[in-house]
């Protein structure tokens, strides 16, 4: 694979996340404040993931290495992290929150 059409798709799928993430704080946005606060710590565990997809999408946009090796193991890790905080955030909102909410 050429490395612009990987960086391209990394940027899309990271795009992806970070579109699912603002979901998840706008749903938590309609919690109530009892609720809110139980989910605290998740929400700005989310927000942080969200700055850091924020940076890695706009590096995308301007670089592109041509070696990847030393920054697979980072996204990879990144990406499993990430995955495990939103799984959480969900599980915790969708207890608090009125209605299902699909994940």
């Amino acid at each position: 694979m050429d490395s612009k059409d990987f960086c391209k798709g990394m940027q899309m799928e990271l795009t992806a996340w970070k579109a699912k993430l603002y979901d998840v704080l706008t749903k938590f946005d309609k919690l109530g404040s009892a609720d809110k606060e139980k989910s605290f710590q998740h929400i700005e565990n989310l927000k942080m993931v969200v700055a850091e997809l924020e940076d890695k999408i706009c590096n995308l946009e301007v670089e592109c290495p041509s070696d990847w090796s030393t920054e697979k193991k980072e996204i990879e890790d990144a990406h499993v992290d990430m995955r495990s905080k939103y799984e959480e955030t969900m599980d915790e909102i969708g207890k608090a929150a009125p209605v299902s909410i699909p994940g």
